[in-house]
């Protein structure tokens, strides 16, 4: 069976998965990113709630097309929600996507508007 592009990054996710565990202290950042969206959801792993969550499809950003700087502006977006909710430190998923481009700039984004990870 030939792997594709998907399967690929969801066994990365899976591999990272293993290690990377988000509890109520230091909630998990998880990014999901499609070829139209970019979704991130901060999530308490012990309880399994999710305390915070941002994506392009925002009343704001809906719109506009996935670039760098809509995925700064979710980036942003859930950084105020992630305050308003008490949380100030995370631990990043990057869902098993490069650490670059879209998935990098929602995460530098995050962290200049106070996100600590």
């Amino acid at each position: 069976m030939k792997a594709t592009r998907t399967k690929a990054r969801i066994r990365r996710h899976r591999r990272v998965r293993k290690k990377i565990r988000g509890s109520s202290g230091r909630p998990r950042l998880a990014v999901f990113r499609s070829n139209r969206y970019i979704y991130a959801q901060v999530i308490d792993d012990d309880r399994g709630h999710t305390i915070a969550s941002a994506s392009s499809l925002e009343p704001g950003l809906r719109g506009r097309t996935l670039t760098v700087e809509t995925a700064e502006m979710v980036g942003k977006i859930l950084a105020q929600r992630c305050r308003r909710a008490g949380v100030d430190t995370v631990v990043f998923d990057r869902g098993g996507y490069q650490f670059a481009g879209r998935v990098k700039a929602l995460a530098d984004a995050a962290r200049a508007d106070g996100l600590s990870f």
